[in-house]
Order: structure tokens, then sequence, then C-alpha cells
């Protein structure tokens, strides 16, 4: 004779068998709808990445019959020994040394302001967002035509006083690579402004109330309150400013016609690996190397900007 326990523990399995199957059809649908972001994130970024690191360690010819000759770390050892290599690493440098913080900071700066309740402050934010629109290559033909010798900046110089004689900005070895970065400065402070501004409304304005009973002025609140609070965004802006600096090829690309010069003043890191890659024969697998040289270079000075800035430890 049946017990009630017992006869009651197939009704109890049928639901749980019903919830399991549930789980797993969900399980199936959402593998389903990543499936095609991973076949993407698989076939244009990982295996680019590894046959890039397999380039790096070979001598290869990719123009006419492809073959591939393994050289171990010559390529590694090579670039240390690369005299026009270390001109674009600290070019690139005194780039990402000189734009990121100046970006970071008028960004923030920018971004309270238009969030402090000024009048026509809509107004000013889409005047403010409006260089974020504008293409790469179209903005750097717009500042060779500004920075020109004949060109509106010169003018104005000169009126004032500030040049006795109009200064060829673009072709000067001591003012190309500055071109440039006032250049990123002005483009990319809009972008950083807007993410900022989102920040900015997440900050509870009792906070400035206390500070303003207390009587905190706008800088000490900027100080203590905004700056403190905007910690996480301010991680995400250097580190994408980082990444951004580094990896800057296209408008030194156009200003030089792809030389780096005048006199490998606006020579970068992307730039020569560009070089390397497509303008010499047989020198692929070089330029794949300094491809994981710029990666790793990249991954340690953004941890340790996040390191600084205090948002992790290390353990």
């Amino acid at each position: 004779m049946m017990t009630s326990t017992e006869s009651s523990s197939p009704k109890r399995s049928e639901p749980r068998r019903a919830k399991n199957k549930y789980k797993v059809h969900e399980s199936i649908q959402g593998y389903g709808f990543m499936l095609p972001t991973l076949i993407i994130l698989l076939v244009f970024t990982l295996l680019p990445v590894l046959y890039s690191l397999f380039l790096s360690f070979t001598k290869v010819n990719l123009f006419g019959g492809i073959s591939y000759d393994w050289v171990g770390f010559k390529n590694y050892t090579n670039a240390l020994k690369d005299e026009r290599l270390w001109i674009a690493f600290k070019n690139t440098l005194r780039y990402v040394v000189f734009v990121v913080p100046i970006q970071t900071a008028v960004s923030l700066v920018i971004a309270s302001v238009l969030n402090s309740g000024i009048k026509f402050q809509k107004t000013f934010r889409t005047i403010f967002f409006l260089p974020t629109l504008t293409s790469s290559s179209a903005l750097t033909m717009i500042f060779m035509f500004l920075f020109s010798l004949n060109g509106p900046f010169n003018n104005l110089l000169v009126k004032i006083g500030i040049l006795a004689e109009p200064v060829n900005f673009i072709n000067e070895t001591n003012f190309a690579l500055t071109t440039i970065m006032i250049m990123n400065i002005w483009s990319t402070v809009p972008f950083f402004m807007t993410i900022y501004l989102a920040g900015l409304q997440d900050i509870p304005h009792s906070l400035y109330e206390s500070a303003e009973i207390d009587g905190a002025n706008a800088w000490q609140k900027l100080i203590k309150i905004t700056i403190p609070n905007l910690t996480p965004i301010t991680n995400y802006v250097l580190l994408m400013g980082i990444i951004g600096t580094f990896q800057l090829f296209d408008q030194a690309y156009i200003i030089s016609g792809g030389s780096g010069g005048p006199s490998n003043a606006t020579l970068t890191f992307s730039l020569i690996i560009y070089q390397y890659a497509f303008k010499t024969i047989g020198t692929m697998g070089y330029a794949s190397t300094l491809a994981i040289l710029l990666t790793v270079i990249i991954f340690v000075v953004s941890m340790l900007a996040r390191k600084l800035n205090k948002e992790e430890s290390f353990y």
C-alpha cells in the first residue's frame, strides 16, 4: 500500500521538470540572441588579434605570393633598435600627456557651467556639441585652412601684433604636432562634455544646497562635491582619451600626406605601423609586432591611470 508521501512525489516532480525545461528553453533563446554578436566579435576582433600575434613572429609578404618565415623574437628586438619608432613613440607620448589632461579638465568645467542653470544652456549645449558631428577628415581639412600661411589664424595674430609675419604652422617642425593637439582637443571636448553632463544629472542637488548653506563657493563645490561624485565618469573619460590619443592616425596622415613630416614631427605610433604594413614590402610581420607593442602600451598606461585615479586596487 502506497503512503501519501510516495503518491504525491510524482506530482511535485512535474512542476520541477517544467521549470527546468523553461530554464533550458530560456537559455537557448538567450544564446541565440547573443550568437550573431559573438560571431562578429570572433571573426572581426579575436581572430585578427590572434593572426596579428602570429605574424609578429614571422617575416611575411602578403602581396603576391604569400610566404611565412618564422623569425621568433627578431621583430621585437629590431623594434628596440628602430630610431624612427622611438621618434614616433616620443611624439605620441607627448601628444597623450598634453591632450588627455586638458580635454578632461576642459570637458568637466564646460559641463559644470552648462549644468549650473545659466540662461540659454540648452542652446549652448547644442552649439558645443556640433564639432562632434564633423568627420575627422573634414575637421582636419578645416584646421589646415585655419592654420595655413595665409589663413585666418595667422592673419589675426599678425593684426594684433603677436606675430611679425605669418608662420606656416602646418609645415613647421615646432608647430605641426601642436596644431594637431589643438584640433583634437577642440573636437573631443564636446563628446566628453556630454558624458560629464549625464553624470552631473545623477548628483543630488541637495548636496549643493547644503554646501551653499555652509557658505561654500563655486570652486569649493566643484572640488568637494562634483569631482568626487564623478570619479567613475572621469575614469571612463581618461581611459577613452588615452586609447584615442595613442591611436592617433588620421589627422597626422592627412596633414603630413602619410610621411609623418615635417622632419618626423607628426610621425605617430599608428602612422609608422601603417607605413611598415602598406608602404614597405616584406615588413607586415614587423608592423604586426608594433601593433602588439602598441596594444601592450595602451593597456599598461590605462591600468596605471586607473590606479592613480584610485578606482581600483591591484592585488
